[in-house]
């Protein structure tokens, strides 16, 4: 890899109006910038594609279908940058995400990373359900797979700001676009065979949105169940049935 990494960020869509002017403001201000930020769009009803298009210098792909995994693998292909960074629509990220990830990236034991997520409202920070995804990263590989952890596998999930080199990415063959979930932790699979998966010290803040809907104890027990029962190899689309959408 070269000295000085481009780095794309990648973001999928779908009626993400109220959370997606922010987060690209923000990205319009990180130091160093990315190389390109690309939005892609799973068929929005509300004003998001107007949003992503009057931001200047934003790349929006439309018309490709819905699904994460599908829309992800789209602005993968048209990424010009060595190094893809897969951020939320509702994620904020740190002003260095740029320098931080080249860094990271500059080991080559490492093949991929992600940053603790910090979930918050308005007016709220939930540091319980943060915490346990945070352990999560950790206890997940553990259980399930303890060999591979020993050897740096982290389990990382979509909110965490996910990224890894454009050739390692498309070498695992990027997201399967068959999952209609946790195709965030099965691409962590596939790049731990790679190298190592590194967890930044470092936050990003992503919508609570979900646990707002949900409440804490219930959210909670939708994410230990479905990682458990990931873990033992339950498929995902069944898995799907208990992971309301929520925007």
């Amino acid at each position: 890899m070269s000295d000085i990494s481009h780095v794309s960020i990648i973001i999928p869509t779908l009626n993400e109006g109220g959370s997606l002017g922010r987060t690209l403001r923000q990205l319009a201000m990180l130091e160093p910038l990315a190389f390109e930020v690309i939005v892609v769009d799973g068929g929005s009803e509300d004003d998001t594609v107007a949003i992503a298009r009057a931001c200047v210098g934003v790349k929006v792909i439309c018309g490709v279908g819905c699904g994460r995994s599908l829309q992800m693998n789209v602005g993968a292909r048209v990424a010009m940058g060595d190094i893809l960074c897969f951020v939320h629509a509702d994620t904020l990220v740190p002003d260095d995400l740029v320098a931080v990830v080249r860094q990271v990236l500059a080991d080559s034991r490492v093949a991929g990373g992600g940053f603790i997520s910090l979930m918050c409202g308005d007016l709220t920070t939930r540091w319980g359900v943060s915490l346990h995804n945070y352990l999560k990263t950790y206890y997940a590989p553990f259980l399930f797979k303890p060999w591979r952890f020993f050897q740096g596998l982290r389990l990382l999930f979509g909110d965490q700001v996910m990224f890894c080199r454009r050739s390692d990415f498309w070498e695992c063959g990027g997201f399967d676009e068959a999952l209609p979930i946790m195709e965030d932790g099965d691409l962590c699979l596939k790049l731990g065979q790679k190298g190592r998966i590194r967890l930044v010290n470092r936050i990003v803040q992503s919508s609570d949105r979900r646990v707002v809907r949900w409440g804490v104890w219930k959210a909670t027990a939708i994410y230990v169940y479905i990682g458990i029962l990931w873990g033992v190899g339950v498929d995902a689309n069944y898995l799907k049935r208990f992971y309301e959408d929520v925007r």
